[in-house]
């Protein structure tokens, strides 16, 4: 299959889960769904099943769902039928726009539990770098040595011992237990608070001892290990894109580090090349991506209409029709925006 299929039924997917959701709570909810797309524009493919015209649409750059008495491009347009949108109330609309990101949480979750369960790489427990009069070395920690445990807790993979390193108290003493040439050495290694650069460049004090990862080792997890993998990751992947767009709006991120629909596509279809499991850890991550993405307080998207709820359901009243319609439009001028930038960059980059 070629990279730009592998990049349609991909991200067709993520939106099919993301609408979904929206759809299922709102179903249960008692709301009419008129329109089910993937995609938006002409219609390829429509199919009218159970109340919802269920359609394909030409341009495959998300989706929506149409419900009764919620109109994005009219945000003013209601509906009193009691099968309406309009007549739930915020908590209930609440929780039908949550739903569509949670959902794409749920997905991600999934395909990292999937990926936990098949065999794939990760960073080891061999040390291949002690970073001189740090505290490894003084402890006595050398190049090489394959670390077995900490504290009687076993270490298997590189996020093992960083979790220990990062749950241990201040000042507490670490047993750690490694293999050397065959033989078992216990040494006794206490965390200092060092200066380290995180990812985005930021220069931050991190408790560490003062080692680098030597090895990757190929490993796959039982069922509960896999949930707890696919729970790890999915939390991490998720503080990840939120911190991303923290320094993105900080300006510690340029603007020249977003990407768009042709970063993506080039994404999957170079995950695809390299096999299944790479392909579920960038479709997961997109589909966290996109959960997080609509949860921004943004007009237009569903971070923006819960905004508008939690309004309507602290003061009691709802927007105004001009601020409703001014701050839609001021949404969606935002998103064009950054669709265009993304865009601008993917050219520069890849042409």
């Amino acid at each position: 299959m070629s990279g730009f299929l592998v990049f349609l039924l991909v991200l067709s997917v993520l939106v099919f889960v993301h609408e979904l959701g929206h759809f299922s709570v709102a179903r249960y909810f008692g709301v009419t769904v008129h329109q089910f797309s993937i995609g938006f524009g002409p219609k390829l493919v429509s199919k009218y099943w159970k109340g919802t015209n269920w359609s394909i649409s030409l341009i495959p750059l998300g989706g929506y769902v149409q419900m009764k008495g919620q109109e994005d491009l009219d945000p003013a347009k209601t509906s009193m039928d009691k099968d309406s949108y309009s007549v739930l109330t915020p908590t209930k609309r609440i929780f039908i726009l949550l739903a569509g990101p949670f959902a794409n949480f749920i997905l991600a979750f999934f395909l990292y539990i999937f990926v936990g369960m098949m065999e794939h790489n990760e960073l080891g427990n061999q040390i291949g770098k002690v970073i001189k009069d740090s505290p490894a070395y003084s402890g006595g920690l050398r190049d090489g040595d394959k670390v077995i445990s900490i504290n009687d807790n076993q270490v298997v993979v590189w996020s093992d011992l960083q979790k220990i390193i990062k749950a241990d108290q201040e000042d507490e003493r670490l047993y750690m237990t490694v293999d050397r040439n065959s033989t078992q050495l216990t040494f006794v290694v206490i965390p200092k608070m060092l200066e380290t650069k995180n990812i985005f460049g930021e220069v931050e004090y991190r408790k560490m001892i003062g080692i680098s990862p030597g090895n990757i080792t190929s490993i796959s997890y039982d069922f509960f290990g896999s949930l707890a993998y696919g729970w790890d990751k999915t939390v991490e992947s998720s503080m990840l894109i939120f911190q991303g767009l923290q320094k993105l709006l900080q300006g510690i991120v340029p603007s020249s580090e977003v990407g768009g629909v042709i970063s993506i596509g080039k994404v999957i279809s170079d995950a695809s090349d390299t096999g299944i499991v790479s392909l579920f850890l960038i479709a997961a991550l997109i589909s966290v991506n996109l959960g997080v993405l609509n949860l921004l307080p943004i007009p237009a998207l569903d971070g923006g209409h819960i905004m508008f709820n939690i309004y309507e359901l602290l003061t009691k009243r709802k927007p105004s029709e001009k601020v409703l319609i001014n701050l839609t439009i001021g949404g969606w001028v935002i998103l064009i925006g950054l669709m265009v930038l993304g865009l601008y960059n993917d050219i520069n980059r890849f042409f």
